[in-house]
């Protein structure tokens, strides 16, 4: 991502007030293969000691987009805004079913980055949504070079749930900013 790409969602994140506790919590949403990942990668490490959580490890397997939007909220933002423990059951791919538990600290920023992280649901616990854009053969590369043959069989069953979601949700036209990632 580019250096003023990244310094601009940074400002106006720190900018915007906390919404999850003390917590500012950014929502980089957006369909599979947009580069959720490397962005939300790159602004944790950016901003320092952000947290960050990734819908990837959230999702209950291949059905499961809708399914993980209640799961981040009670299990990660409401109590985050609580001041209670934050966290969630990692899902294990291979064996298809929820895994151990996984700790996701108080900190002074959240990062989250997945489709579905930002559903209405989730809106109240946001300080920026991020939606990130890119046409579907552009996507469809990425996601295939990136997960190869473990996400072939799946990608239209992901996209239809992406469809439905997103339309139910509006979350682009809700997004603070879109980014135009291919």
């Amino acid at each position: 991502m580019r250096e003023e790409t990244l310094a601009r969602i940074e400002s106006r994140l720190l900018a915007a007030p906390a919404r999850a506790g003390g917590t500012r919590v950014l929502a980089i949403d957006g369909r599979s293969g947009s580069g959720k990942t490397r962005l939300g990668t790159e602004l944790a490490a950016r901003l320092e000691g952000a947290a960050l959580v990734q819908l990837d490890q959230l999702y209950p397997g291949w059905d499961g987009l809708a399914a993980s939007v209640p799961l981040l909220v009670g299990g990660v933002l409401a109590p985050l805004s609580e001041g209670l423990p934050a966290g969630f059951e990692r899902w294990d791919w291979q064996a298809g079913r929820p895994g151990p538990w996984q700790p996701v600290p108080a900190a002074a920023v959240l990062v989250v980055e997945g489709a579905g992280s930002g559903s209405r649901a989730c809106t109240r616990y946001l300080s920026m949504l991020v939606w990130l854009r890119a046409p579907a053969p552009f996507r469809h590369r990425r996601a295939m070079s990136r997960d190869g043959d473990s996400y072939a069989p799946h990608w239209r069953r992901w996209a239809d749930q992406e469809d439905r979601l997103f339309a139910a949700e509006g979350t682009r036209a809700r997004a603070d900013l879109v980014i135009d990632t291919g």
